[in-house]
């Protein structure tokens, strides 16, 4: 424990606490149910800065990618009730993508407590199923305990959200306490044993391959995972929006199994006799809805290495099972050597199976023509030629997303930010909180129509905050992806999903912004350079709509296509 001394209110305690765990940024909408904490803050400006963001949503969501991008939990200040209510889409976003995050609650007083005072919820009746802990501190001489337990549980192990509580005239009260000491981060380590053990597969396997996917990596642990694939000559996929671990422009990566795999990877990963499965809870999504393997038994020999015990044999039965956070096993990965008498048996069929693998792959990154005068294939080809390595994509959920997910290349750990949790408004969020911890990478976000106005309002928090995010707008004029399926199970019955949306570039001007209407896919490339610059001069955000054909739902098929194909099926005429 750290002496102190003289009293100090809850607030500043807890404030204190945050600066030695070396929490530099905070993430906020402000309420009376904490203003003590708000004024501690205030006293600590030089130390945290606070970002103020326009809905508890936003701010929620720069937080959880706070989190992603640092590896430190993300730390969100919001009020109770309908706050915390709006913050809940970054827990659960959170939760799904194994990011550390700590949620602060305002909460009503104490002796308020279990009178459904105003605004009053009991958080761990209403988090407890989303985060990995939720704690009510109810004395002001607890928290440095509590918090401190706080950012151990969200760093720890499979790292995700963790939710406090603080009842506002405990934040008030003065006690005398001592400080605990900065948290350290605990993992499983993989035992020699299974690393053997581990070794001894690969070197049996014809067509080994690996997909790499979930939360608490590094730069270091994706370097150590290079230096594995490396030395054993194989290939690796990327699962759904984890396409960041691993460099896409290395010639062992073959792809992403995510939102519109190729139907060549999809075949590779099936035919493969060996799948080692590092990180990723092999999630709905990953899997093609659990089809990809079989469940419970896979039909080829299956390793599974996942940071959380209790996510090992929940789905899939392996033949190899290791418990191990991300850091720790791949250094020890990066330590591994094959048999040397079994590498000249291997080594050709090996690269022959890695290479195949990578042409398809680059086969697949060839976009078609798509009907409209914006086509967004080429677009994301120009990006992809234009944007520098270590530029951050971020993204929401919608359509679009699998035009950017398909067809730009991830130049390697952190540039990519996008919600394995489908969360809608997520981009623009991500893409601030980005530009805040790498000012000097470019950071980009995509956004459907639908997307970006549920979280246009924190371009006011870009401008505020001299931040020049670059975000693309792509406009259809509805939901595109319930469209998509409402075509594929219910076709030509609409409702429900078209969109009647304001002028995007007036929009973005109003907030002080750069805005600009690209008309046709020519027109984008002197556009992007424009925003760009602006962005960078002005430190202000820019604004680029793109106005798509409904018509464009999918890389290979129109909504036309996909509402014929499910008549075909059904031998049935469209109602009105």
């Amino acid at each position: 424990m750290l002496t102190t001394s003289g009293p100090r209110s809850g607030g500043e305690i807890l404030v204190d606490t945050l600066k030695i765990h070396g929490v530099d940024t905070v993430f906020c909408l402000p309420g009376e149910s904490f203003l003590a904490a708000i004024d501690a803050l205030a006293g600590a400006a030089k130390a945290i800065r606070t970002i103020v963001a326009r809905h508890e949503a936003g701010a929620a969501h720069m937080a959880e990618a706070y989190g992603k991008l640092t590896g430190l939990p993300g730390i969100c200040f919001v009020t109770r009730g309908p706050g915390a209510s709006h913050a809940a889409i970054g827990v659960h976003t959170a939760s799904q993508d194994s990011t550390p995050m700590i949620l602060f609650i305002g909460q009503v007083a104490r002796g308020m407590l279990g009178r459904e005072a105003w605004q009053e919820v009991d958080f761990r009746q209403m988090f407890g199923g989303l985060a990995k802990w939720v704690v009510e501190i109810d004395r002001a001489e607890r928290i440095p305990e509590l918090v401190s337990r706080a950012f151990h549980v969200a760093v720890s192990g499979r790292p995700g959200p963790v939710v406090v509580s603080l009842p506002e005239d405990m934040l008030s009260e003065e006690v005398v306490v001592a400080d605990a000491g900065p948290f350290q981060r605990s993992a499983a380590h993989p035992s020699a044993d299974q690393l053997s053990r581990l070794v001894q597969m690969i070197d049996r396997a014809e067509r080994p391959l690996v997909i790499v996917g979930g939360g608490g990596w590094n730069a270091r642990a994706c370097a150590d995972l290079k230096a594995f694939v490396e030395t054993f000559e194989l290939p690796v996929v990327a699962g759904f929006r984890r396409q960041d671990i691993f460099d896409n422009r290395h010639p062992n990566y073959i792809g992403q199994a995510g939102l519109g795999p190729s139907a060549a990877l999809v075949a590779r990963i099936r035919s493969a006799d060996l799948i080692i499965a590092v990180g990723g809870r092999l999630g709905e999504t990953t899997t093609s809805g659990y089809s990809l393997f079989e469940v419970r038994r896979p039909a080829q020999p299956f390793v599974h290495v996942h940071a959380d015990p209790n996510e090992l044999g929940r789905v899939y039965q392996a033949d190899l099972l290791i418990n191990a956070g991300m850091p720790e096993f791949t250094a020890a990965l990066a330590q591994l050597r094959p048999d040397a008498g079994s590498v000249s048996s291997w080594k050709a069929r090996r690269q022959a199976w890695v290479a195949a693998g990578r042409a398809e792959f680059v086969a697949d990154q060839t976009p078609g023509s798509m009907p409209g005068p914006v086509d967004l294939g080429r677009v994301m080809l120009h990006l992809r030629e234009v944007l520098p390595a270590n530029s951050i994509i971020s993204n929401g959920a919608g359509n679009y997303a699998i035009w950017v997910h398909k067809f730009h290349r991830y130049g390697g750990f952190r540039s990519q930010l996008a919600p394995t949790s489908g969360a809608m408004g997520y981009g623009l969020p991500a893409a601030i909180a980005a530009k805040l911890v790498h000012p000097e990478r470019a950071a980009v976000c995509f956004a459907g129509d639908g997307c970006f106005l549920m979280s246009a309002n924190e371009l006011a928090t870009a401008v505020r905050h001299g931040l020049g995010v670059i975000v693309i707008v792509v406009n259809n004029g509805m939901y595109g992806s319930i469209r998509m399926h409402q075509e594929k199970e219910y076709p030509g019955r609409v409702h429900a999903t078209a969109l009647d949306n304001p002028d995007f570039v007036a929009l973005a001007r109003a907030f002080g912004a750069h805005g600009e209407l690209v008309p046709k896919t020519d027109d984008f490339a002197a556009a992007f350079a424009r925003a760009m610059a602006f962005a960078d001069k002005e430190r202000k955000p820019a604004v680029l709509e793109l106005r798509i054909d409904p018509e464009a739902i999918t890389p290979t098929a129109t909504l036309t296509q996909l509402r014929e194909r499910a008549l075909a099926t059904r031998d049935v005429a469209p109602q009105p």
